[in-house]
């Protein structure tokens, strides 16, 4: 019996090592008789659908790898022609994408990124201002640079002050006298942590029970705020990019752009980010009586210990560069580029040229494509930049260093969506899910919205945001479209809360970097992501009924969207 149990249990265990091959393989398998059964254009397309999604939800395979299949399964089922296909993977938002990278790599590469974020932590103090300098930092570099890199390149920062505040707090229980050399004794390493690092952080005692707390309210307002800044810019995250081309399948549409993303989406933040501060503050140090003193008296040892570790850092940085100059220049010429495109109250600088020719990826790619021109090393000048000692016409940035950045699996993921809904609209599977759907037309459009908020943003703590909006973007332009609804009302909700998937370690990198540290447990992400989640989906709710319904006229069925629908009362 205990050799059949022990044979069982091995069968078990290596079942579990290949469950994604077996996933891979059964899937289409048993999806199979769909298409055979029904050898429609509708139940082939639904077929590429089902088995992308599952492969998305799942990971089994690589998430670019999974968007490569409408590739090859849509010209096999006679959906779409092969170059049809191939036409979806690379877009205007592509470009886009490409001329921010740029610009980020700039940034990265010359510090830039690090010399605006300590120097908000430095205007912010000490107290609560500490944790909101935080936030207000991270949310400023997530509107231009990714989630994930913000959040690398702030929590080391974080972690720094963190450490001195820790290393300062048990030299004070060891010998008050001798706390004031303690913490320069100790220097702390600015640095992503290691595995070792992590468990000895968990093993070990924080100096009072209150300083855990403001590591865990510090760490966790990091990734919030990373995701909170996300939101403001049109190529603030992956999620808005696939939202802005799926939108693209309404022609005539003009209402989206980076002005009008941007007017929505700041107040939101702004929202956000002080519930969220709050909240946070609550849940992790109670009161704000005492944190919130001004009185010099209430600022401890410990606090101006650690205000002095960041000034030390900046003071690391130097005097601002020549290439932080020109890469600050290029950063703010893009943004006024941005607006006054196309800015809808007054006409934009398109408007001295022929119509219709250029979008916001027009000014990104340009400018990105200076940075590989401008030298690095400033004109007549005998002092030289590390990086262009070598060569003083070595460029802003390299090749390298936009590869080092460039998400490519992102760009083949939102093409494989933009395959999808294209494989959807030709075979009419988009309509005949939004028939399916008709019974849903009794709810007020605010219900419906807020049923695919809550939908997405329960999804999306399991599965990748990308994926998930991917899939259910095309299904709520449907359902739009069926209700007579304005697509803006579901879509950018939609848009906006798929990325609250900030309960658990999986939801997003940003949240698996700041667990990475050992600060926070997962019974805190999610006892802290749980409110964050219904703030985010309440302040939507609240921007898209208000002042959402002016800006993009959401009280009544577009024009632009009559067309598209028309097709579905055949």
């Amino acid at each position: 019996m205990r050799l059949e149990a022990a044979a069982r249990m091995d069968l078990f265990r290596k079942l579990w090592r290949a469950r994604k091959l077996i996933l891979v393989v059964f899937i289409p398998l048993s999806l199979l008789p769909l298409p055979l059964i029904h050898p429609t254009s509708e139940a082939c397309c639904a077929y590429v659908l089902m088995v992308t999604a599952v492969y998305w939800v799942s990971e089994a395979v690589p998430l670019g790898a999974a968007a490569l299949v409408p590739a090859f399964l849509y010209p096999l089922f006679g959906v779409l022609k092969s170059s049809e296909v191939a036409a979806e993977y690379c877009k205007d938002t592509t470009l886009l994408l490409m001329g921010v990278i740029c610009l980020a790599a700039s940034i990265e590469k010359w510090n830039l990124h690090k010399r605006i974020a300590l120097r908000m932590v430095m205007i912010a103090g000490a107290k609560p201002g500490l944790v909101l300098g935080f936030m207000c930092c991270t949310v400023f570099l997530s509107m231009w640079l990714s989630n994930t890199s913000t959040t690398a390149m702030v929590m080391p920062i974080a972690e720094a002050v963190l450490q001195q505040l820790i290393c300062t707090g048990l030299a004070d229980s060891h010998d008050d006298s001798e706390t004031a050399e303690a913490p320069e004794e100790d220097s702390v390493a600015i640095e992503i942590p290691n595995v070792k690092r992590v468990k000895m952080r968990r093993d070990s005692q924080y100096p009072t029970k209150r300083d855990h707390m403001i590591c865990k309210c510090l760490s966790l307002s990091i990734t919030y705020a990373a995701t909170i800044g996300g939101l403001i810019t049109i190529t603030g995250t992956s999620t808005n990019l696939i939202f802005a081309e799926q939108f693209n399948r309404y022609p005539d549409a003009k209402v989206i752009n980076f002005g009008t993303w941007f007017i929505f989406s700041f107040p939101i933040a702004i929202i956000m980010l002080v519930l969220t501060w709050l909240w946070l503050h609550f849940l992790f140090l109670g009161c704000f009586r005492e944190t919130c003193s001004l009185s010099k008296k209430r600022k401890t040892r410990r606090e101006m210990l650690s205000e002095r570790r960041i000034h030390e850092e900046y003071a690391k940085l130097g005097p601002i560069s020549y290439p932080e100059v020109v890469t600050g220049v290029f950063f703010v010429l893009m943004t006024l580029l941005w607006f006054t495109r196309e800015p809808g109250f007054v006409p934009g600088w398109t408007s001295l040229f022929e119509k219709g020719y250029r979008t916001d990826a027009t000014v990104s790619v340009l400018l990105g494509f200076l940075l590989f021109l401008i030298p690095a090393r400033r004109p007549f000048s005998s002092s030289s930049c590390d990086e262009s000692e070598s060569d003083p016409l070595a460029p802003m940035i390299t090749w390298k260093d936009f590869q080092r950045l460039m998400p490519w699996e992102i760009v083949i993921l939102v093409g494989g969506g933009y395959a999808l809904a294209a494989g959807c609209k030709v075979s009419g599977l988009s309509v005949w899910i939004g028939r399916q759907l008709e019974p849903m037309s009794g709810l007020p459009p605010w219900a419906v919205t807020l049923l695919a908020c809550l939908l997405v943003s329960a999804v999306t703590e399991f599965a990748s945001n990308p994926a998930t909006l991917t899939v259910f973007l095309p299904i709520l332009s449907a359902l739009s479209e069926t209700l007579l609804i304005n697509p803006l009302h579901t879509l950018i909700p939609s848009t906006m809360c798929v990325s609250f998937g900030v309960m658990l370690p999986v939801g997003n990198p940003p949240n698996a970097i700041v667990f990475s540290y050992g600060h926070v447990q997962i019974r805190d992400m999610v006892k802290a992501g749980f409110g964050v989640n219904l703030i985010g989906v309440a302040v939507v709710m609240l921007a898209i009924t208000t002042w959402g319904v002016p800006l993009f006229n959401l009280t009544e069925f577009p024009v632009w969207a009559v067309a598209r629908n028309g097709t579905g009362s055949l």
